[in-house]
This record gives structure tokens, C-alpha cells and sequence, in this order.
């Protein structure tokens, strides 16, 4: 079994190092990174011809901007059975491609599989599937981030590319969830994917902070959040149980007097609710 890893960059340099450490620290060897750089400059040329001499390594440019954009372009060079979408910042722990290939090897009937993320300390954010399940379209937003998201070729031969107006950088209001989008037409297409709750990846947490910036990042997140319910036709009556949580995090933080979450909190909703509206 051999894995394709696509992973689209633009603007880091310590965090892709981590990266490729932890990607180089793996047992499993059986993969190829296949790197797509949307940098202007030369600033990862080196490093890259560096573990081209460990591993299987391929640099590609990217002249448009967007991270779907990139991942698209990674997926037309693809050889591998197993595909898989790392972020920039995020690290893969010891032993973790050796654990998706036994579950994949020992459940054919899966096409895919996904995880949780800690960040160095055991942080993390969001509310995760308590225990392994297969994935539907109502529990699919609390089983997955993009870059835990491991499918069988198959799968990308008949769902195809990324939604390009999704994602960070696509120039559009719409900065998140176009890994959520893929899965939802997966599954549209009858493929059976399954959250595994003991299979932890790494990322920095973002929302520890509730300042302008994380308030900006985020309403590009939820907006791209409401996007994605709109255009899979989620029923009417399921946005608003969605919004509903966060609204009554906005009270909690008030009671609280933590006058900076609410405010993140409300901001988050006004922005799902532009998504889901547009």
C-alpha cells in the first residue's frame, strides 16, 4: 500500500521543517509528498532537495493561489492507493502511516478513514466523536479536519477535485470546510468512511486567543462552514440547531464577563449565517 501525501504551502518554512521531520521519522516508508509551492520566492528549494534524498519527493509550482487549487494540482500526480491532504503546520506523530495502513488493510470495506488532532500539549479544539464511527452527513462536521483525511484512490478517481471557491486562499469569503465538502460528496457517492477516535494527528490550536485576528480567521472559517451545509442541501430545520450551541456559548461567555469570546462567538454565527444564505 503505498501512500500519496499532498500537501499545499505557501508562506512557511519552520513549520513545513516539522513537518517533514515528523514525515521522515515514520516506519512505514511505502509514500510519496508530493509538494506543492505557491510561494513567489525560492525559500523552500533547498530545504526540499534536502529530503529528496530521503524519501520520495516531488516540488511542484503553483501559479494560482487557494489551498483547493493546490491539492487539485497534487491530485493529478498522484500514484499512490491512499491519498492524503497534510497542512503546512501540522506534524504527523511516530507510527502514524503504519496505523492507517493496518486498519486499511484490514477492513477493505472502508474507503477512507479520518482522525482527531492534539497540538503538542494535548490541546485541541472543537468537539470530537467520542468513539470510532462510520461517518454520515450529521456527525461528519465533529469527525474530521482536512489534514486527518486518509482515502483509498478509488475514491478520488470517481468524487474528482476540490470545490476551488473553498478553502484558505481561494479568494472568496468561503475559508473553510472544503475537506468537509469532499467527504459529503463521498459519501453522496455511497463510500463508507469511518472516524477512528485513537488516531491523533498534530496542529497548532487557534483558538486559544480571541483577538481581531483570530475573529477574522474564524469568520472565514464559519462562513465556509454555512457554504458547505447550502450547497449539500442540508434540510432547513438543521442550521439553526447548528447555530444554536454557539449561541448559547455567547451567553456563557457573558455570564462569565468574558466579553472577547462572546464576541467571537457572535461573530461566528453572523458569519455561518452569510454562508448559509448566500
Amino acid at each position: 500500500m503505498k501512500f500519496s501525501l499532498v500537501l499545499a504551502t505557501v508562506g512557511r518554512f519552520d513549520e513545513l521543517v516539522r513537518f517533514l521531520e515528523s514525515l521522515d521519522a515514520q516506519d512505514y516508508r511505502n509514500f510519496e509528498l508530493i509538494v506543492v509551492d505557491q510561494n513567489g520566492d525560492d525559500r523552500l528549494v533547498a530545504l526540499l532537495r534536502r529530503y529528496r534524498q530521503k524519501f520520495s519527493l516531488r516540488h511542484v509550482r503553483a501559479l494560482a493561489r487557494g489551498v483547493s487549487c493546490a491539492r487539485n494540482l497534487g491530485l493529478e500526480l498522484v500514484d499512490g492507493d491512499v491519498i492524503a491532504f497534510p497542512d503546512d503546520d501540522c506534524w504527523y506523530p511516530a507510527g502514524l502511516l503504519q496505523k492507517v495502513a493496518t486498519v486499511l488493510n484490514s477492513h477493505p470495506e472502508l474507503d477512507g478513514i479520518t482522525g482527531r488532532f492534539t497540538d503538542g500539549d494535548g490541546n485541541t479544539e472543537g468537539r470530537w466523536l467520542e468513539s470510532s464511527v462510520l461517518l454520515n452527513r450529521y456527525n461528519v462536521w465533529r469527525g474530521a479536519i482536512e489534514f486527518s483525511i486518509f482515502l483509498r484512490r478509488r475514491v478520488i478517481d470517481v468524487v474528482g477535485p476540490f470545490d476551488e471557491t473553498l478553502g484558505v486562499g481561494a479568494g472568496t469569503a468561503w475559508g473553510a470546510a472544503e475537506g468537509t465538502d469532499y467527504l459529503l460528496r463521498s459519501l453522496r457517492y455511497g463510500f463508507k468512511l469511518k472516524f477512528m477516535a485513537d488516531m491523533t494527528l498534530h496542529h497548532p490550536v487557534k483558538t486559544s486567543h480571541f483577538d481581531a485576528n483570530a475573529c477574522n480567521r474564524q469568520q472565514k472559517y464559519e462562513a465556509g462552514i454555512g457554504r458547505v451545509m447550502r450547497i449539500n442541501h442540508y434540510p432547513f430545520w438543521y442550521f439553526p440547531i447548528t447555530c444554536m450551541r454557539t449561541c448559547c456559548g455567547v451567553l456563557v461567555a457573558l455570564a462569565g464577563g468574558n466579553f472577547l469570546k462572546a464576541r467571537f462567538k457572535y461573530l461566528s454565527v453572523l458569519a455561518r449565517m452569510r454562508g448559509w444564505r448566500a
